[in-house]
């Protein structure tokens, strides 16, 4: 067996772990921000670090109305330019907390006025040391280079921060990623039967929207650095203005279709494939009754209704951290079949130190 398999699986007690240990730190930060709300939220990252952050951004903007920016490192530390970053909250996000790049980007923007945050699975990392504050991933020492637990650690931290930010989340509906992270983890014979279909497979589209687009850019990621395909990952709305020329019969799609806001757009694309004969893969829940009878369905109804009396909070709120589960999966089912070892891909080491 894989680490990468083997740390697939571990997910719901990670989740677990870092909740409990970072609800009082979070509570902390959220009576900071109680009295000095950023005007903003810029994130930086490399890598699948960097899809977490795409989720973030989303996250944030659509519960607390805050913008976010995606940093581009490059300003920084290649042209390094000064931004001016009174007022706002810099959060970088790292796996090891090594990554230079993203290091620079905090210590510069900490530089220019900004409160920094580090998001790390390393507590003695210099991420976590050069921030102002850091939400530590407890996932526990990840071997594989393929990063799965570590990654929806991240997510949890972005709903963690969230939170902080002034988000109407409860604590309560967080206390249950791990069990529908362990609702998707009983995909897996499935999955590994569904693999096989695609031993061949060389190119692909990956293609989600909304809280579920890092999603599409991570399934994408996984397939490209352990099993070599050629993916590439679109919002559905960006798919249509273009790249959807290149898919044609028996073309490999991979959508994720979770219920709420988004499910209408991605079943008229759904659609649009179904007519192309693409050779379509749908991911969605129980919940979603009107997803292809086709589909991967993770067994839970993981629509979200807010309590009584609640704001009112988007279906797909909680969908990504179980959604992506089985697309890791997917990913190191399918190196298993082609014969390649997904904790060691070629070229690739669990560090990677850019400028």
């Amino acid at each position: 067996m894989s680490k990468m398999l083997e740390e697939i699986r571990e997910q719901p007690a990670a989740l677990e772990r870092t909740l409990k240990a970072e609800l009082r730190g979070i509570e902390r930060l959220r009576a900071k921000f109680e009295k000095e709300k950023p005007r903003m939220v810029v994130l930086a990252a490399r890598g699948t670090s960097d899809n977490a952050a795409q989720f973030g951004r989303y996250l944030i903007e659509v519960t607390t109305g805050i913008p976010v920016s995606l940093a581009a490192p490059s300003v920084s530390t290649l042209y390094h330019s000064k931004l001016r970053m009174e007022g706002a909250l810099l959060a970088a996000v790292s796996q090891s907390g090594e990554s230079t790049d993203t290091n620079v980007v905090l210590e510069e923007a900490k530089a220019q006025g900004a409160f920094t945050l580090g998001i790390t699975n390393e507590a003695s990392s210099t991420l976590a040391k050069i921030a102002d504050h850091a939400i530590l991933v407890r996932a526990g020492r990840e071997k594989s280079v393929a990063a799965t637990k570590t990654y929806t650690g991240q997510l949890l931290s972005f709903y963690l921060l969230a939170w902080a930010l002034g988000a109407e989340l409860e604590i309560d509906d967080l206390k249950k990623l791990p069990e529908m992270a362990a609702a998707a983890l009983k995909l897996e014979k499935e999955i590994e039967a569904r693999a096989e279909r695609y031993r061949f497979m060389n190119h692909a589209v990956v293609v989600g929207r909304g809280l579920n687009y890092s999603n599409a850019f991570e399934w994408a990621l996984k397939m490209m650095e352990t099993c070599y395909i050629v993916a590439e990952r679109f919002s559905q709305a960006d798919i249509l203005h273009g790249p959807i020329a290149m898919v044609g019969q028996a073309f490999p799609a991979f959508v994720l279709a979770p219920p709420g806001a988004t499910w209408p757009v991605m079943n008229e694309l759904i659609a649009k494939l179904q007519g192309l004969k693409a050779e379509t893969l749908v991911l969605s829940d129980r919940s979603n009754r009107e997803a292809p009878k086709s589909a991967v369905r993770i067994p839970a109804a993981l629509s979200f209704h807010a309590k009584k009396g609640k704001a009112a909070m988007p279906a797909d709120l909680y969908t990504p951290v179980p959604y992506i589960i089985p697309a890791q999966l997917f990913a190191a089912k399918l190196a298993e079949v082609k014969g390649l070892n997904p904790d060691q891909p070629r070229g690739l080491s669990k560090v990677t130190l850019t400028l």
